[in-house]
Formats: C-alpha cells, structure tokens, sequence
C-alpha cells in the first residue's frame, strides 16, 4: 500500500492506496526483499507490517516502524486484498504452515499464494476536529483521524470520488474547497484564504485546496512543487477537474451521449454532480443515465489477478466492466451498515447491523450488507451471504437494490437505530 500523502503526515491521516501506483518494479521488489529480511531476522511468525518512507528520486529508504501485530493497517490491508491475515495469523501460531492453509476467502488456493489485485483501493481518514474549540487542523506525526472508508473501483479517480462520499456523507463527490465550506459551514475554510498557504501546510482539508488548484487552472508542477504530493496522483485529481469543466459548459444532461457519460461514470462523478453541473435534478441525470442503458456492474474482489477462478462474496460496482460476476440469487434483506467511526457514533452501530444480519440469516433470508468500514465486523467475509463495499448513498443504494438484488424485498437502515 502507498501514502497518498508525503513523508510527515501520520499514515492513519494519509489517503492510502493499493496496489501500490508510483513504485517502479525495482523499487516496489527491493523494499518487498526488506520486508522478508526484516521479518525473518526477527523471527517473527504470523503478522506484520513494515512502514517505509522513500526517496523517488535516489532510491534511499528508511524503516519508519515495524509492527509486529494486526494493527489498524492489517484490517484494511486484509480487506483491500481479500486475504485472511487474522486466520492465517492464527493459523500459523499454532504450528500449521503457509502450503497447508487454505485461504478460507478464495477457497481455491493456500495461504502461500500472494494476493494479485485487478482493482484499485482507496482509505480516506474522517476527522472530526471541528466538534472542538481551538483544534490545531494541521496534521503531523501524530495521527488524529478517528475512523477511516475503504472505496473500491477500477480507476483510482473512481475510488477516490467513492471515498470522498463515504468520508463526508451529503457531499457529491471531490470538489474544491468552496464546496465543503458551504458544507460544513465554517469560517476558517473561506474560500478567499490564500491557496497557496492551504497547499503547502497539510490539513484535513488540503484534498479539497488540491481540488479547488486544478478548478482555478493553477499548473500541475505548481501544485507539486507545494504539496510534495506524486505526480500520478495529481493528474488524476486534474483529470476529474477538467471533467467537470466540459460539464459545465453543457446546457442540459441530454448534451451527454453515451460515450462522454460513460467516461464521466467511470471517473467516479455521481449522479447528483452530473446534475448539478448540467443544470438539472438529479432525477432527470439518473433517468437520462439509464435511457441509455449505462448501469454499473458487480465486480468481485478478485484477489487472484484472474490467474485462478474467484469465488468470494467480497463485491463492488464499478462502470468499468459490460458484465457482472455475479447473478442475482434468491429473495433477501438488504442491511446497510454504519459508514464510518466518529465520535459519538462507534462500534455499537455495527453491532446493530451485525445482530440484524444475524436474525435475518436465522430466519431464513439471504442477508445483503453494504457498508465501507473496513474496521467493522459487518464487513467481514464470512458474516454475511453478500457484502458490497459501497457508499451508502441513494443512488448506489438503488442501483444495487435494481440491479444486482433482484428480488430483494426491503433495506433496514441499522445505523438509524
């Protein structure tokens, strides 16, 4: 996995992605040798992980930690990859070896078998610095993030968009700055501050001053030269905004054929952006989107590159893709889960939609969980019959409950509880 952010920004505050994007081949297999070097010399046996920070430019790396345990890290990499660290953690301590465990998610291979990824993950942090007075928005070393959302698609603009919904319920997707203000309704984020400043100092809202650059044509070196960030990152972050720029030159959502809306659905823009740039509601952007037949499709976690049958019910929708993985089975309920931890709402909202999946499945329904806390035990691959790491907004709601769900006959919303 890789820190979106550079060097001195906390990797619980970082967006994270993965499969690594930026590392070349020899840099990404001299630090994975480290890694088996490190883990060997100390002996250890079961799970661990290995932070790195890396010069792009010389190569130079340091070890910034080595965590000998699952930590917060392991659950997200455990979920991103459809591989059971825990289990197989477990496994090991008790003297098993990695040929003879079988990967209980894939169920076609042994634990031995490197997971392969096909797709693109995305952890956005969620701060909730402003439920205080005086709270130094800066980020540093020192992690201040109190819950995370994993975003699954098959672009990194696609995840990113996906996280930035899941993160700030109500939002339409990665906007400038200007935006999240009227959002959140703060002073401090006034969109007359000076950008430059915002680029430059990390924060829990420097995404969206990235954003806002690109929207206002600032350069892309620019915008590195300030932030640090990777370039590849950034490029995609200019591509949504140029996006946007075309649609908003459009008269009316009919001005988009299928081609052009295509590109905008996989570039992860929601319906409620196409709309809102186009000049219309966002019903008549979901209508025209479906006169012309462009739905998204289920996709499995397929966490063996296609070199092997996938069988999980780890699955996501994407507008990549012109088939699904999956068919639609027998009647269900469809329990959607507690997004993301904040303070003041914790643990026992996913307790809540796990006993629902629980009673649902011990009176003979087929449970649907949706929810994208990779944190949570709703998530986990073995406690329901089919669990899509999506947002929880209206519209995917609905084009799961259309699409992949035939015959789902209602949604409980657990966290309402």
């Amino acid at each position: 996995m890789e820190n979106f952010d550079p060097l001195g920004v906390h990797t619980g505050d970082s967006i994270v992605v993965a499969p690594s994007q930026t590392l070349s081949n020899r840099e990404y297999f001299k630090l994975r040798s480290t890694a088996l070097k490190v883990i060997r010399h100390i002996g250890i046996v079961g799970e661990c992980n290995i932070q790195y920070a890396l010069d792009p430019k010389t190569e130079r790396y340091c070890i910034i930690e080595v965590n000998a345990r699952l930590s917060r890290s392991s659950a997200l990499a455990s979920k991103a990859t459809g591989y059971p660290l825990a289990y197989v953690a477990a496994k090991l301590s008790l003297g098993q070896d990695l040929v003879s465990i079988r990967n209980s998610v894939t169920g076609t291979t042994t634990a031995c078998f490197e997971p392969s990824l096909d797709y693109c993950v995305v952890k956005m942090p969620r701060w909730d610095m402003r439920k205080f007075q005086r709270v130094d928005t800066r980020l540093g070393s020192g992690m201040k993030s109190v819950g995370e959302v994993m975003a699954i698609g098959r672009s990194f603009e696609e995840a990113l968009q996906k996280a930035v919904r899941m993160v700030r319920p109500g939002s339409r997707g990665l906007e400038g700055f200007e935006l999240q203000q009227a959002l959140i309704g703060d002073e401090r984020e006034a969109p007359n501050d000076d950008l430059a400043k915002r680029l430059r100092v990390p924060t829990d809202q420097r995404l969206f001053a990235v954003q806002a650059a690109f929207e206002r044509g600032v350069p892309l070196e620019t915008v590195h030269d300030l932030t640090r960030i990777d370039r590849w990152f950034l490029s995609k972050m200019r591509r949504i905004a140029r996006l946007r720029a075309a649609m908003e030159g459009m008269s009316d959502v009919g001005d988009l054929d299928l081609r052009a809306l295509r590109k905008v659905k996989q570039a992860g823009f929601s319906d409620d952006q196409v709309a809102h740039y186009t000049n219309c509601l966002p019903d008549r952007a979901r209508r025209h989107r479906l006169s012309l037949n462009l739905r998204p499709v289920v996709k499995q976690i397929d966490t063996l590159g296609a070199e092997f049958p996938a069988c999980t019910n780890y699955l996501y929708m994407t507008y990549h893709g012109d088939q699904s993985d999956v068919e639609p089975e027998d009647r269900g309920v469809m329990v959607l889960g507690c997004g993301a931890y904040c303070i003041g709402s914790s643990v026992e909202f996913d307790w809540s939609a796990v006993s629902c999946v629980r009673q649902c499945r011990a009176s003979g329904y087929r449970a649907v969980v949706v929810n994208y806390n990779p944190e949570t035990v709703s998530t986990d691959y073995d406690v329901s019959d089919r669990l899509y790491f999506e947002e929880l907004s209206l519209e995917r709601v609905l084009d799961i409950y259309e699409q992949a769900c035939t015959g789902v006959s209602c949604y409980l919303g657990t966290a309402a509880l």
